[in-house]
């Protein structure tokens, strides 16, 4: 799909700060809407009613909620609303998971609702939530993510940000949350995701960020909806109401370069997951997984080097070229991997494993209820969503002929089914043929058919070509591989 430059431009940004470490989220209320959570207006709308307003003619919502206080002199009813809405509402969407997904490790929210942490949760990630200035001060073991909910928690609705007074006095009552929201504006690259231009957080975010940083600030990223002409009814009033909020928005858009915020003007919502799966998409294309099993090599047709150091040989490339290595450590393949990867890292002299290789050995016992095949398939499908490109090499096992103990050597049918997976996941796969059994029935696969697998790519097809050629020679057949990864990842 074509984002246009602007969108290619930040989906390069942002991946080289996901790299880095350096990416960060700010979402509002508009992430949680495809949830079922309402939007502010629809959750005031009643209570503007008993005070006779109209809430489609309101625009200050915060000033809104501060009369419904004024009404009551209490925030019982504001918080009744939260805790009747957000505890009983709201299911992780598709965007929750996949910014779950990434390696983001700072989530900021105006949000009440516990949707982000769940989605954390899911992907199998250990959140540390903070709701309360004290919950700054404590710390949480082995946490893979902080989520600040600078405005709080539907557990604790009474202390919500909620009304004009709440936010009039935010920097005297939760100075801790603004001194940690400055450190990561000036450290992190943020994208601010599910903010319209109506949320009443949003000035009140903006003029914070104004305040802390003086200007100096690196750049941020805003999600926003285009405005669109066919949702304005088709008459001579929706046309001039188009034009009017036309204008507003582009505005509005340039105003908010004053926060070294960049807009990323989007056609329909449904765009914004389609560049956070393109995002996945080309960060996950510098972890490579290498799959393939040989319980013999009588096949393998590379010239110059046995196939056990061409295993190690290829591994130790990758990870000198700076790629993130993984393997399921498939028989007579996952030790060459790892050698590989490791002797790399000891002529570079790093020591970090964990940023050099993902190792993921298949479980050999059912466990938990599961049969032996489905934990391999969920092994399968975890592993691929990790790398956005996947090796196939030889791809062979023994197997007993039915009613007899004697063993022959067969196409391994996981590897196979890896090749499935991995398509399906939208990861570019690379069988290199000469090394044969599954990879090589894969190589004709991927060649009879290169428009379906490489479409936007159609140059490779002589190097995958290439990959099939009996007989080449290894420092050759290694080079090319490391061609096609280096194209796919988007060049050095």
């Amino acid at each position: 799909m074509d984002f246009g430059r602007e969108i290619n431009n930040f989906i390069e940004e942002y991946v080289s700060a996901l790299k880095e470490g350096n990416a960060a989220i700010f979402a509002g209320a508009g992430l949680s809407i495809p949830s079922g959570v309402v939007n502010w207006k629809d959750l005031l709308r009643r209570p503007a009613f008993r005070l006779g307003l109209d809430i489609d003619k309101e625009s200050d919502l915060v000033s809104l909620a501060q009369y419904i206080y004024n009404d009551s002199k209490t925030k019982t009813p504001l918080t009744e609303l939260i805790n009747n809405h957000f505890s009983q509402t709201g299911r992780i969407n598709r965007n929750h998971e996949i910014i779950a997904e990434l390696p983001i490790r700072t989530f900021w929210t105006t949000n009440y609702d516990k949707l982000i942490e769940q989605a954390l949760v899911q992907a199998g990630k250990k959140p540390d939530v903070k709701k309360r200035v004290n919950d700054l001060s404590v710390i949480k073991s082995k946490r893979d993510a902080i989520v600040y909910k600078m405005h709080g928690d539907v557990e604790v609705a009474d202390e919500a940000v909620l009304i004009k007074n709440d936010y009039e006095l935010y920097e005297k009552n939760n100075q801790m949350f603004t001194i940690a929201l400055k450190g990561d504006l000036v450290s992190k690259t943020f994208l601010f995701i599910g903010f319209s231009f109506e949320d009443p957080n949003l000035e009140h975010i903006l003029s914070r960020i104004k305040i802390l940083l003086d200007d100096h600030t690196r750049t941020h990223y805003y999600f926003i909806k285009e405005v669109a002409e066919e949702d304005y009814p088709d008459n001579a009033a929706g046309k001039e109401q188009f034009q009017y909020d036309k204008i507003k928005q582009e505005l509005k858009c340039a105003d908010l370069e004053r926060y070294s915020i960049k807009p990323l003007i989007v056609k329909k919502y449904e765009d914004i997951t389609a560049i956070l799966e393109t995002i996945t998409e080309r960060y996950n294309r510098n972890n490579v997984l290498i799959s393939g099993s040989a319980d013999e090599f009588n096949d393998y047709k590379v010239s110059g080097i046995k196939a056990e150091d061409f295993i190690h040989k290829l591994s130790k490339t990758l990870n000198q070229k700076e790629y993130k290595v993984a393997t399921g450590f498939g028989v007579g393949v996952g030790s060459g991997v790892i050698n590989g990867v490791l002797e790399g890292m000891e002529e570079t002299g790093t020591r970090n494993i964990n940023e050099h290789l993902i190792m993921r050995p298949f479980p050999q016992y059912a466990t938990n209820g599961k049969e032996i095949g489905q934990l391999w398939e969920e092994y399968r499908q975890q592993l691929i969503s990790e790398c956005g490109i996947v090796i196939f090499m030889f791809g062979n096992k023994l197997d007993k002929k039915e009613g007899t103990d004697e063993e022959t050597v067969v196409e391994a049918n996981g590897v196979i089914r890896e090749f499935d997976i991995a398509v399906d996941k939208n990861a570019k796969v690379i069988p290199i043929g000469v090394t044969g059994y599954a990879s090589r029935k894969l190589w004709e696969r991927v060649i009879n058919d290169f428009e379906k697998y490489y479409s936007d790519y159609p140059h490779l097809k002589d190097k995958f070509i290439k990959l099939g050629e009996d007989g080449i020679d290894f420092n050759q057949l290694i080079n090319i591989v490391i061609d096609i990864v280096t194209e796919i990842r988007g060049g050095e």
